[in-house]
C-alpha cells in the first residue's frame, strides 16, 4: 500500500471540536474519522475509481 498523503488543513475550532467528539464516539482518531467520512461521501457520489458515477434506483 502506498504511503498516505499528508496536507495541512485549516478548520474552524468549533467544527474541529464537534469532529473530535464524533470521532471519539466512533472509537476513531479525528484523522481516521475524517478519512472515513470523506471515503463514505465519495462512495455515495460514485467518485471512487472503478465505481459507477450514478446509482440506479431499485424499484420497490
Amino acid at each position: 500500500m502506498p504511503p498516505k498523503k499528508s496536507f495541512p488543513l485549516r478548520i474552524d475550532p468549533q467544527l474541529y471540536d464537534a469532529l473530535e467528539r464524533w470521532a471519539a464516539d466512533e472509537f476513531r482518531s479525528v484523522n481516521g474519522h475524517l478519512e472515513f467520512l470523506l471515503r463514505e461521501a465519495l462512495q455515495k457520489a460514485g467518485r471512487l475509481p472503478g465505481r459507477p458515477r450514478f446509482k440506479e434506483e431499485s424499484p420497490e
